[in-house]
């Protein structure tokens, strides 16, 4: 992998990471027109873009992370109202939405990570994800808003299943995550930030036990031809476009022009399977 190549694959998972068109997707699509198949090259920097992507997550949303710990560590209100739940502050129910919006990407790493990632040499797969991300975006659109106050414990565990469907090549994460919870009748505002602050754990997770087995491997292994210089033009364009597109995207979702990624994805599906079918 060249510094240029590494330069525009960072600059393209940095933008399509918040922008509900599926990184993974056009990851995948990027590395295949290049000609990047080797797994000990795309592994290593799949997994250093995806850093790179969610530190600019907290560095758009750092206000709100702050925000969060500052309440995280109180003690519960005294009452005499037996749940728990109901003695949380804002704060610490907001953390828990987080934590049960994690348990479905859980137990798809734990139990059906080799399966997913088997799905990532297929452009058929590709394609018909981002014709999914298409249909969701367009439904969440067209639903009539409840415009909830509040992201219960409930829609955290429904957009957390959407989220381990999003592991799926093409099938946007913050496209899935953002219409499950509009569809749910979640503000546009709150889905905005819960969306992005909720990836933030799993993939930094994922990306250390990758890390750790990389070096399992040898250094050598880990990085294979890799230049330094291509990893740090990956990193610092993914971490650069992601910013850029952290802040873009929750203006759109709050303006609610989702629908204009719905027809991009719908032509981009249809477009990826010809392509593989004329090979």
């Amino acid at each position: 992998m060249s510094t240029l190549e590494a330069l525009l694959l960072g600059l393209l998972q940095g933008l399509t990471e918040y922008l509900p068109i599926s990184s993974s997707g056009h990851l995948t699509l990027g590395q295949s027109i290049m000609g990047i198949t080797d797994p000990e090259e795309v592994l290593p920097f799949t997994v250093l873009v995806h850093v790179a992507t969610v530190l600019s997550t907290i560095v758009i949303l750092h206000k709100e992370i702050t925000w969060i710990f500052k309440g995280l560590f109180k003690f519960p209100a005294q009452g005499n109202d037996k749940s728990l739940l109901c003695r949380l502050n804002e704060q610490q129910r907001y953390a828990l939405a987080i934590i049960i919006s994690m348990i479905p990407i859980g137990i798809v790493g734990v139990f059906f990570k080799e399966h997913v990632e088997e799905l990532f040499s297929s452009m058929y797969v590709v394609g018909g994800c981002l014709l999914l991300t298409s249909a969701l975006l367009s439904f969440s659109y067209y639903a009539k808003p409840r415009k909830k106050e509040s992201i219960s414990m409930k829609d955290a565990f429904v957009i957390g299943i959407g989220q381990a469907f999003a592991v799926l090549p093409g099938l946007s994460r913050s496209g899935t995550t953002i219409a499950t919870g509009l569809i749910l009748g979640n503000s546009k505002k709150n889905m905005a930030q819960f969306s992005f602050l909720m990836v933030i754990p799993p993939i930094l997770g994922e990306a250390l036990l990758e890390t750790l087995e990389m070096f399992e491997n040898g250094i050598g292994a880990a990085f294979g031809n890799i230049t330094p210089a291509a990893l740090i033009a990956g990193f610092l364009a993914a971490f650069v476009s992601g910013c850029v597109a952290c802040k873009w995207m929750i203006s759109i979702v709050r303006k609610g022009k989702l629908i204009y990624f719905a027809y991009y994805c719908l032509a981009a599906g249809i477009a990826t399977i010809i392509l593989t079918m004329t090979k």
